[in-house]
């Protein structure tokens, strides 16, 4: 999934339907969205982002600050 793909405009958390944003593939080459309000990671499987309320992960707060991190310096994206 790209930054500009106009999906991520419609795509929303199936928690509390607010945006996600797009994580870039990290070094595991594995893409992300994320919610930043409930701390919670759905993964892209296939290019398939997998919105079930089951698939989410809860982040820790270490892991969250790092997100945040990498969700401000991704172009096309808003904190």
């Amino acid at each position: 999934m790209k930054p500009d793909d106009p999906l991520l405009r419609i795509l929303a958390c199936p928690l509390d339907k607010g945006p996600l944003h797009l994580l870039a593939p990290d070094d595991r080459g594995e893409e992300a969205l994320y919610n930043p309000r409930l701390r919670r990671r759905y993964p892209i499987v296939d290019g398939i982002p997998q919105l079930l309320p089951s698939s989410g992960e809860q982040v820790p707060e270490e892991e969250h600050e790092t997100l945040l991190t990498r969700v401000a310096g991704t172009p096309g994206t808003r904190p």
